[in-house]
């Protein structure tokens, strides 16, 4: 009997242990400024279509912000703008 109230117990206690390791293989993008002039020009909107390839920060020249080289900055901010997305 003490083992069943036992088991009873910790039954629900495995549904917070992480799950094994996943067999998915990541995504490499290379993000440097080829990948930027390549999304800038695929860009079919308004402002694609009149802008083009604008990079006010100089993201694709030098945009090491934080020490961590320029595509690494790149993916940090496009990482960014996926998760917090501008809302009109």
């Amino acid at each position: 009997m003490k083992q069943a109230v036992i088991l009873g117990l910790l039954a629900p206690a495995a549904a917070f242990v992480a799950p094994g390791q996943s067999q998915a293989t990541p995504k490499t993008v290379v993000q440097g400024k080829e990948t930027l002039v390549g999304l800038a020009e695929s860009n079919g909107d308004f402002l694609g279509k009149t802008i083009g390839y604008w990079d006010p920060f100089k993201l694709g020249e030098d945009g090491d912000f934080w020490g961590l080289g320029t595509e690494a900055t790149i993916g940090y901010l496009r990482h960014a703008e996926l998760k917090h997305p501008r809302r009109h």
